[in-house]
């Protein structure tokens, strides 16, 4: 299992192009669909105690696997195949760049590069927001949506600091539990 999970890392850390927002649908597609190590909902709060935690997210959600799955070392195997790969390519890139950063061919692989990303980080939004929308059941949750609409809102137009957006949704979610309405 230890190995499995430093392999399975390894590959998040080799193929998730353009950070941690980028590596989560891949994430999502190894702990949750391949390997059932994850259910969706455990998906859900392995994203939100990844953005909380400081540090990257993608090595954040790997520690937090490795630990669920395996324990301390199933962490530490994690952890380390996340980081590895990218250690690898980073060095590699670094040696590459510095020789041929005015060439054209260099210019034309990083403009290839920026879509892939942008979808990899849309697919990422699309499925967090499934889950803040649809309850359990399978039915539109009004409460999900208009907290996350309310929350969108306030951080990138009134550009509050996340920290405070985040204990309001916490309250608000609490406030609606003890009410029944979520």
């Amino acid at each position: 299992m230890i190995l499995r999970l430093m392999l399975v890392f390894m590959q998040v850390g080799a193929f998730s192009v353009g950070g941690g927002y980028a590596a989560m649908p891949l994430i999502q597609s190894l702990t949750v669909d391949t390997h059932a190590w994850l259910t969706m909902q455990e998906f859900t709060d392995l994203v939100t105690i990844a953005e909380m935690t400081p540090g990257p997210i993608a090595i954040n959600a790997a520690t937090f696997v490795g630990l669920r799955v395996a324990g301390i070392p199933g962490s530490l195997a994690a952890t380390l195949g996340c980081i590895l790969p990218s250690l690898v390519i980073v060095t590699l890139l670094s040696w590459l760049y510095a020789r041929y950063r005015s060439g054209a061919a260099m210019q034309t692989v990083l403009g290839t590069l920026r879509p892939a990303v942008v979808a990899l980080i849309a697919s990422a939004a699309l499925s967090i927001i499934q889950v803040a929308c649809i309850t359990m059941e399978g039915t539109f949750s009004w409460p999900g949506a208009v907290l996350m609409a309310a929350a969108f809102i306030v951080l990138r137009w009134k550009k509050c600091s996340p920290i405070p957006v985040m204990a309001a949704c916490g309250l608000y979610g609490v406030v609606l539990h003890a009410l029944g309405w979520m």
